[in-house]
Parts: structure tokens; sequence; C-alpha cells
């Protein structure tokens, strides 16, 4: 009997407008131990399929009305909801096309007339692929599901360290030296990127897992900008920076001119990453943000003139080309010495692609780096 690791039995959906073919496939993947589910015409066969996925699906190709390259073509663009499920084209010789089945999204063919022992073998390989697949999906789900576990168990203990150490520091307990003081920040310090580190962890698990829901409403971005200014201007100071912001005034543009439609917290967290960046990677020079509202440069493909762009440029250390390539995945750190955890610009990627955006990047080393936005315009 087939069955796979969770002895679950394998079920199989053979869709085939003759009965008599049905009946004997029945019956041959009956007597190996398989649950046997059975659809004359394509129609049926989708409707089951929605109904319970199956396991594996052997399909024939041509059949009236609806032939089974076409159930292949909406099997493969339902996946991503119905999960993967193996399909197995069964065709007549000289009468279709393998790279026609192929291209439509199945996994296999056999040629009629059936060789059982053939059809057996090729529905073993597959059921093999279709359970390494789903084991990899279920680690995949579990290990998200520990890490974001993980981080929302540390944040509570970071938070609370936090508060003692300010605490601390406001003597509340007692005198404090200068020495102790300086012991205090910098443990202060030290937890809050650590805190950081957490909370953009458990963001990219909550948009990897689907499981992050953002709240659009109408978001003036020269506001948004104006807010990262204001709370990041003690850093650019501290180091002796320049920070400068183009955006443009109210007085010469509509005010719907710099608005998008977007959840105005997650914006703010993109615009403070790339800012807070810049500032990190720049030893001497400036920051330039740039907010054009309403641009007519190509999007994409898309020529229309409501977009936004939003651009952060610094004089710092630069990119390396074999760097830029992979800077917006999951984990990406470069060799800078002060590069982070990995996270913070494939957490802004996948913000920014929620808001039907999309963001780039131009740098050459030593010679500083330019990040770019582009943002639908808010059109009432």
């Amino acid at each position: 009997m087939s069955r796979s690791q969770s002895s679950r039995i394998d079920r199989i959906l053979a869709v085939d407008d003759s009965p008599d073919n049905l009946f004997l496939i029945q019956t041959i993947l009956d007597d190996k131990g398989y649950e046997i589910t059975l659809a004359e015409n394509g129609q049926s066969a989708l409707a089951q399929i929605e109904k319970n996925p199956p396991d594996l699906i052997l399909l024939d190709v041509m059949m009236p009305g609806m032939d089974g390259y076409e159930v292949t073509r909406r099997v493969r663009a339902n996946q991503a909801r119905l999960g993967f499920i193996p399909i197995l084209l069964i065709t007549a010789h000289q009468q279709s096309s393998v790279v026609e089945g192929l291209d439509a999204g199945a996994d296999d063919f056999i040629r009629k007339p059936v060789d059982m022992d053939e059809l057996l073998a090729r529905v073993r390989s597959l059921l093999r692929l279709k359970h390494s697949i789903d084991e990899q999906q279920q680690m995949s789900r579990q290990r998200e599901d520990f890490v974001s576990r993980l981080t929302h168990d540390l944040r509570t203990p970071l938070v609370a360290a936090d508060r003692m150490l300010n605490l601390f520091l406001q003597e509340a307990f007692g005198p404090v030296t200068s020495e102790m003081t300086e012991a205090f920040e910098v443990m202060i310090r030290s937890n809050k990127n650590l805190l950081q580190m957490v909370n953009t962890l458990l963001e990219v698990y909550r948009h990897d897992a689907g499981s992050k829901t953002l709240t659009f409403s109408p978001v003036d971005l020269r506001e948004v900008v104006q807010e990262v200014v204001q709370e990041l201007e003690p850093l650019v100071q501290a180091q002796n920076l320049s920070l400068q912001v183009e955006v443009p005034p109210v007085s010469e543009t509509s005010a719907l001119n710099t608005v998008v439609l977007g959840d105005r917290l997650e914006l703010r967290r993109v615009l403070t990453n790339l800012v807070g960046n810049a500032i990190k990677f720049t030893d001497t020079g400036s920051i330039t943000i740039r907010l054009f509202g309403g641009t007519s440069d190509e999007v994409d493909g898309d020529q229309s003139p409501n977009w936004l762009r939003l651009e952060v440029e610094d004089t710092g250390s630069g990119i390396p080309p074999e760097d830029q390539a992979g800077l917006f995945e999951r984990f990406r750190q470069g060799d800078h010495k002060r590069a982070g955890s990995g996270l913070g610009l494939y957490l802004s990627r996948r913000i920014v692609e929620a808001h039907r955006g999309s963001i780039r990047v131009q740098s050459q080393v030593g010679q500083g780096s330019k990040f770019t936005i582009r943002l639908p315009m808010y059109i009432v």
C-alpha cells in the first residue's frame, strides 16, 4: 500500500472521457492501495479539485469541451491556493504536443496504449515529488512559525531591559557616577539595536507568512518625509553630516500631487530605514531626500504620469556591483563592517511592492548611493 510519511493514503484523480479507460485505471490503482476518484470531463475534474485537491491528477489530453491542456493551465493558475498537485498527461500517439503540455504546466507524459507497469512507475515517481515538496513547505512553515514565536518572546525581556536601564540612568534607584552613566548609555544603545533587529525580523516573517495586515488610506509623502527628517536630524548632526530635503512646495503644486494610497506607518518604516542606512554608511558629506510629484518617466513599462518618485541619495562608501543584484533579498549582508542583519532592505522591498510600487538602487563605490522608490499617485 502506497502511503505518505504521515500514513495518509494517496488520493489520485483520474480524468478521461472514456468510461472504459477510467475503469481500467481504477482497477489497477485500487489494487495498489491508492484512493481513486473519477471524472469524465474537464469541468467535473476542476470542481472536484476545487472541493478536495488530490495528491496526483491523471489527465487525458483529448477530451470534448475542455481538453487536458486547459485543465492543466487552470490548475496551475490556482496553485498558490491549491498547493502543488503533480499532473500526468495521458496522450494518444501523434495526436498531441508534449511541448504544449509541459508549457501548460504538466509534470510528465505517458502514451496510449498505456503500459500499466510504466503507469505505476510514473505514479510512484510523481507522488514522491509531491511528498518531497509538501515536506519542504511544511518545514518552511514550521521554521517561520518558530521564528515568529521566538521574536515575540524576545521582545518582552528586551523592552523590560530598556525601561529598567533608563530608570537606572535617571537615578531612580540612587546616584549614578559618570562612568556608570557611560556604561548604561552603551547598554541602552545595544539593547535598542537588538530590539530593532527583533522587530524587523518579526515584520519580515509577518509579510512572508501573509499575516501582515496593511491599513490603506491617503498618505501625503511630503508629511512623511518631514516626520522622518525631524526624527533622524539628531543622528545627522551627531555625525556632522548635511541633510537636504527637496519636496514640492505646497504653494506650487496640488495638495494631492504627493499623496499615495498606503499604510502610513509602513511607508514611514521604509523611509526611516533608507535614511538611517544613508546616515550609517556616510562618513562625510550629505544625505539628500527628494520627492517628485506626478513623474512622467517610465515605470515598469508604464508611461503614465500618475507616479510619485522618492529618492534617498548619500555621499557614502557606495555599494560594489556584485552586491547590488541581491541587495533586496533576505539576509543578504554586504561586506561593509557596518552592515546589519540583511533584513531592512528586504522588508522595505516587500512593503513597497505591497503598495504596487518598485524600489531600486544606483551606486558607485566611493561615490555614494541613490535609492529610488516609485509609488502610484492617489487619484480622487
